[in-house]
């Protein structure tokens, strides 16, 4: 019999639907249980893609006797960290304090008022039990002790969030040691930052990019072009499919945690398209396309909107669908298609995966190869990818994440407007309809959609953050005031209710469910922190308005970032990139044109720097207030370039707006 998760919204509580574990969603419910049984809580929290997080369902939470012992002697809660990432925080938080380290399934044990006493992440099955037997034990004979501890973690957890700590004015100088602090950590021979496991760095990637152009680093370039190459030749990278797994659990990204997840390759789509546009590298722009591709074909839900995720496993078991053997090359492509490709592939007859399979890599630099060996290898990728489609396949998250989809969106939108994928551009307006039509509800964000219903979480400041400056790029490419007066409105509730009162910002609003504290963690994690993303669209939103406050709101919260940014780059890369913007000016650029295929209209996408502000469109275009005042010279489309809201002389043909952008 199904139990109380059978009607939840998360694909992650609904694996748990039939485990004989009494769960209860996440709820004042389940703590008012707790209180009445004078019983203790367990919090389990996890994601639908988690392989560990499976693992530890099947030996414990299907186990009847492991429930049984749950069921009597605890009120259990599953939580899903990607609808509920304030919950995450909070007790992720909890149990770094206690254990130095977390992940995922996390293992919280708190009293009926939510107080964490004992957190960890996966226990086995054996070690679980007698850690059930213990709590028990404690909570009915210690329970003085219990509650002291609880109460010491409390206040532990409250004192990491703690806000109006040190600043840093954004400097050049700052970014330039954050550069060179990335530099330091830089791999010379396999690319990425530090060791295994690797975890794709594409905020920092960005950063640096946008650092290379407005200081011509050729270092910052070059680091990453080569992480990019090493990544993409790597086994992270799906070199049949196209998409990026979640992480290598090397170093030299050849095995990777297969779970793919929409926020990585987002990310990663702005990374590989911007490196092609400052480049011409063919690597990056197929792999651009490719990924671009990956998204809009297998994570594309039928109700709107992409999927968070596809999951690192395969009916139970991690990499099923993806790995090979030589034989089974040959099986497929005939002894010598087969000998070829498992040469380009590195597949081995020892493996480098499992079991004796490999993960394929690319060998070989094939991209810039005789156009017959590029047939052929693509030729070999086709028909390998058909008879991989006959294996099992990998599980999807099919529930739509606010804030991930705005971070796809706006790749797309960068996407399609610089290599001209239409099926990216329009992509890109779509998917901001589902967010604008299905997510915001009575003028606020939700978190979360499934099946074209929306959710009851409430949207985060990432949510606000990563939504308005989707917007913000479609307004860019369409020039519809839809989308501008969309984001004007995130921005607002973001300054009205997520503010810190000393320039920062809390990840959660004031009127929000009251958790054990606040979070307010101005780090990047898997995704841009809160802070940077909602600076993002406070800068695009100022550039394009000509509202200074919300430029100002943006500066003062930079500054309380300015020290991670100069001492710990790694975890600030997202509001780095927006501080490199910052410092650029950035550059608003308008182009007055009845026709937007004129060249003067791609060389604007093309040439301006990163985190300009681009609007095409006819003359004083309601609404559109970087187009007003801005006539056409001569009949002819005319470029107007300003930065810091003051223009240069307006130009009308693509070199001369070339050698504007270029000083």
């Amino acid at each position: 019999m199904a139990n109380r998760l059978a009607d939840a919204t998360s694909p992650y509580l609904q694996q748990h639907r039939d485990n004989p574990v009494d769960w209860w969603e996440w709820s004042e419910e389940a703590f008012k249980e707790a209180r009445e049984r004078d019983v203790p809580v367990l919090i389990s929290v996890g994601y639908a893609a988690c392989h560990w997080c499976h693992v530890m369902a099947h030996e414990s939470f299907e186990d009847e006797a492991v429930a049984a012992q749950l069921n009597a002697d605890f009120v259990a809660i599953k939580v899903d960290r990607e609808e509920r990432p304030d919950v995450d925080a909070v007790y992720m938080t909890a149990t770094q304090a206690m254990t130095g380290q977390g992940g995922w399934p996390m293992t919280v044990f708190a009293t009926p008022g939510g107080d964490p006493f004992y957190c960890g992440t996966y226990f086995p099955k054996q070690n679980f039990t007698r850690l059930l037997a213990s709590v028990t034990k404690a909570w009915r004979e210690e329970r003085e002790g219990v509650l002291k501890q609880g109460a010491a973690v409390v206040q532990a957890v409250g004192g990491a969030q703690v806000v109006g700590g040190p600043t840093a004015a954004i400097s050049a100088e700052l970014l330039a040691a954050a550069a060179t602090g990335l530099a330091k950590e830089h791999d010379p021979a396999y690319g990425g930052f530090g060791g295994a496991p690797k975890f794709p760095p594409h905020m920092d990637l960005l950063f640096l990019l946008r650092h290379h152009e407005r200081t011509g680093s050729a270092e910052a370039l070059e680091l990453v072009r080569h992480t990019g190459e090493q990544m993409a030749r790597g086994g992270i990278y799906d070199q049949l499919a196209g998409g990026f797994a979640r992480y290598a659990v090397d170093a030299h990204w050849t095995v990777p945690h297969f779970e793919k997840m929409l926020y990585d390759n987002a990310l990663l789509l702005r990374v590989y398209t911007q490196l092609w546009r400052l480049t011409g590298d063919v690597l990056a722009r197929r792999v651009a396309d490719e990924t671009a591709e990956f998204l809009l074909r297998d994570l594309r839900t039928p109700a709107g909107g992409l999927a968070s995720a596809l999951d690192a496993d395969t009916d139970g078991v991690e990499g099923l669908t993806y790995a090979w053997t030589p034989a089974q090359l040959t099986e497929v492509l005939g002894d010598e298609d087969g000998a070829w490709a498992a040469d380009l592939f590195r597949v081995t007859p020892g493996g480098t995966f499992e079991h004796g399979k490999s993960v394929l890599v690319l060998g070989r630099d094939i991209d810039a190869a005789d156009p017959e060996l590029i047939g052929r290898w693509q030729d070999l990728r086709a028909r390998l990818l058909t008879a991989r489609a006959e294996r099992p396949q990998p599980a999807r998250d099919d529930k739509v994440v606010a804030s991930w989809n705005g971070l796809a969106i706006t790749a797309l939108a960068e996407h399609g407007v610089l290599t001209g994928s239409a099926s990216s551009r329009d992509a890109a307006i779509a998917l901001a309809g589902v967010l604008a039509e299905r997510h915001l509800v009575d003028g606020r964000l939700r978190r979360v959609s499934r099946d074209g219903k929306v959710g009851e979480p409430v949207g985060v400041l990432e949510d606000y953050g990563c939504v308005a400056e989707a917007f913000l790029a479609v307004h860019q490419i369409t020039a519809d005031p839809r989308w501008l007066r969309a984001a004007g409105g995130l921005l607002d509730v973001a300054l009205a209710h997520f503010g810190t009162g000393s320039g920062g910002f809390y990840d959660t609003a004031d009127d929000a469910e009251k958790l054990l504290t606040r979070p307010a963690d101005p780090t990047d994690n898997a995704t841009p922190s809160g802070l940077a993303s909602i600076c993002a669209a406070l800068v695009s939103y100022a550039a394009l308005t000509g509202e200074t406050a919300y430029r100002e709101a943006a500066d003062a919260a930079l500054t309380t970032v300015g020290p991670l940014i100069e001492g710990h780059p790694r975890f600030a890369g997202y509001s780095a990139m927006v501080a490199e913007a910052v410092l650029t000016g950035p550059y608003e650029i308008a182009v007055a044109t009845t026709d937007l295929t004129d060249p003067l209209v791609m060389e604007a996408f093309r040439e301006a720097p990163g985190g300009s502000v681009i609007v095409a469109g006819t003359p004083d275009l309601p609404g559109v207030p970087l187009l007003a005042d801005r006539p056409l010279i001569d009949d002819r489309a005319t470029a107007y370039v300003c930065r810091g809201f003051v223009c240069d002389r307006p130009v009308t043909t693509p070199q001369e707006l070339i050698a504007r952008l270029q000083r």
